[in-house]
């Protein structure tokens, strides 16, 4: 039995293109086509008289970032609020972009929509920067003919998810930037200053002091092993990241010991909790269903312990199970929550309850990362001046030793 044949990928490329029109009027316009020749044909088919065509070149650009994504949906909600058509609107934001990725992302999209998609299926055809959760809300907004409401509401939900990862990784970045200096700093004493002391003392001829001797023995142990130090501490942090982002077994097993750490875990598991209800509360409000609603709201928690106790939830509602006691047998949700989902059930404004969970445990973080960034940084103080002033009250101990012996 012959193997079907794959058919062959048709690249595309954008032409701007000038011409006349049947009475006689310069047109202008833009077209993504395989060729010049597809180019001129199309355009002549529509009684175009091409004057001249030019292929568009696009700079690669930096990558796609979500302050990027968020940035256009606020943009689109905006300009589609105040009237603009929609293939008009992304014309605008798209040439308007200072990220030329961003620009071709944006072209793509709008050619797929020329040519009779729906701006649904035009964004699902880029799952790396439209999720399932973005797309659904966008496929609610056009089956509704609210598209502007739901896309500033999405913008909104995007711009606080965003603010609560920037407070977490800027409480992070503190401590982690002192480590790898104070790594830094240690390693030049190591390697160029010691052995420096080192000379001093064999002209001493005398025995040196314990912790003098230990410094010695690490300096020589950088200077001798220096690749295989920075070798294995870089190749260990590579390996550990490209392990975490490909094993799923070890993502688990990270978010489980990232929750039970003191103070930093406290952070994670508010950060999520907030990102969990602000993302069902979106949905909820945008009229997808309670139960699809959790297809994407465990997968933007961000954690795999709440990703998996979203499925568990999913499953009992599914049922016929409240969303209160599916949450409840879940154990990872704090009684607060638990009766503020209770509270919006009985109402009938789980939106607005869940909403108010989000900005709860949103301005919980805010405090938390302030808190500990008060704390970090005493502590951080006190740990490079013990390190630093160890290593100089070791080096001295000789110094200090010798003058004693000439004093006596």
């Amino acid at each position: 039995m012959a193997t079907p044949r794959k058919a062959p990928v048709i690249k595309e490329f954008t032409f701007q293109w000038e011409g006349k029109d049947r009475t006689g009027k310069t047109v202008r316009g833009e077209m993504r086509a395989a060729g010049e020749n597809l180019v001129r044909s199309t355009l002549r088919r529509q009684g175009i008289n091409v004057v001249r065509i030019k292929k568009q070149r696009m700079s690669t650009g930096r990558s796609i970032s979500e302050q990027d994504i968020t940035m256009f949906t606020r943009q689109m909600a905006t300009m589609l609020k105040s009237g603009v058509p929609l293939l008009t609107a992304f014309d605008i934001v798209a040439k308007g972009h200072s990220n030329p990725s961003v620009t071709k992302l944006l072209m793509e999209i709008k050619t797929d929509i020329e040519t009779g998609s729906s701006l649904t299926t035009a964004f699902r055809k880029h799952p790396k920067y439209f999720d399932a959760l973005y797309c659904n809300l966008v496929q609610a907004g056009e089956q509704a003919g609210i598209l502007d409401a739901l896309l500033a509401r999405l913008a909104t939900y995007k711009e606080k998810i965003l603010a609560v990862k920037k407070k977490i990784k800027s409480a992070m970045f503190y401590p982690t930037a002192v480590i790898v200096a104070a790594f830094v700093i240690t390693a030049v004493i190591m390697i160029f200053v010691i052995p420096t002391f080192k000379e001093l003392f064999e002209g001493f001829g005398a025995e040196l002091p314990g912790p003098t001797q230990i410094v010695i023995n690490i300096s020589d142990a950088f200077i001798n092993y220096w690749y295989l130090i920075f070798g294995g501490i870089g190749g260990g942090i590579y390996a550990f990241l490209t392990l975490w982002k490909r094993s799923e077994t070890m993502q688990i097993a990270m978010d489980r010991w990232l929750l039970k750490l003191p103070v930093v875990g406290e952070i994670i598991r508010q950060a999520t909790i907030a990102r969990w209800a602000r993302t069902c509360a979106t949905m909820f409000a945008a009229g997808v269903p309670l139960v699809e609603s959790l297809d994407s709201v465990g997968g933007a928690s961000g954690n795999y312990v709440y990703r998996i106790a979203t499925k568990k939830i999913q499953s009992e509602v599914s049922s016929g199970t409240s969303l209160t006691i599916a949450m409840q047998n879940s154990n990872v949700f704090p009684n607060m929550v638990l009766q503020m989902v209770s509270i919006g059930e009985e109402s009938g404004s789980l939106d607005a309850m869940l909403g108010k969970v989000a900005d709860y445990y949103e301005d919980e973080v805010d405090n938390a990362v302030e808190a500990m960034s008060s704390l970090m940084e005493p502590i951080i103080m006190v740990v490079l001046g013990t390190l630093i002033g160890g290593l100089v009250i070791a080096m001295y101990l000789p110094i200090f030793k010798m003058g004693a012996a000439v004093g006596g």
